[in-house]
């Protein structure tokens, strides 16, 4: 019998570790845009290709942050090219930031830039002239988000990867990304960097 109880003893013990070492508490995101309530979004800028790459990834990041924290909204505002000329900046800045604020009441905006680099492809760059080729590609994601009240930098992230594309050609020395399904072309690598960098906007589940 008392075999029995030490057994009975020790298995508790087992099961009460076991449960401990499973339990799992949800922690919340890093950063809360709840007190934005409304954000703006520019295009994602692109350096060295041409195309809808840096479209595709600004929808996707889009979907991603609205996916993360249900309630914010995101104001999509396309290229402000036209307004950082006229607020004399080369890329999203104090000014520009400031200006989309006042032009369309978002709280903050989000600014992105794609930089592709080490194209690579079968036979050398040089064969790679038309649609439907593949090339393997080093693609480099940063974001930032500017407060539009100051115009200062609240949060930044970045990632890179490198992963094959389909369906890229070669434009004046550019790759040039026009896949009529962008989702199936190069989806797996801007998605692997999308969660990458939104990782901050998402609660996480850690063992405690």
């Amino acid at each position: 019998m008392k075999q029995w109880h030490r057994i009975t003893a020790a298995l508790l013990v087992l099961t009460s570790g076991i449960a401990c070492a499973a339990h799992r508490v949800l922690m919340p995101p890093r950063l809360d845009l709840h007190p934005y309530a409304k954000l703006g979004l520019v295009t994602f800028s692109v350096e060295n290709a041409k195309g809808t790459l840096h479209e595709f990834a600004t929808e996707r990041f889009a979907e991603d942050v609205l996916a993360a924290q249900p309630g914010i909204e995101v104001l999509e505002l396309g290229t402000v090219d036209t307004m950082m000329q006229r607020v004399g900046e080369h890329e999203v800045g104090i000014a520009t930031a400031q200006e989309l604020g006042r032009q369309h009441g978002v709280a903050a905006v989000f600014a992105g830039h794609l930089k592709i680099t080490n194209p690579q492809a079968s036979g050398g760059i040089a064969g790679l002239v038309t649609p439907h080729l593949e090339a393997t590609v080093r693609l480099d994601l940063t974001v930032r988000m500017l407060s539009a009240q100051s115009g200062g930098t609240v949060w930044r992230s970045s990632a890179w990867a490198t992963q094959k594309v389909g369906q890229v050609s070669l434009v004046g020395g550019e790759l040039n990304f026009t896949a009529r399904d962008p989702k199936t072309a190069y989806g797996p690598l801007v998605n692997r960097l999308i969660e990458l960098v939104t990782e901050d906007f998402r609660s996480t589940w850690v063992r405690q």
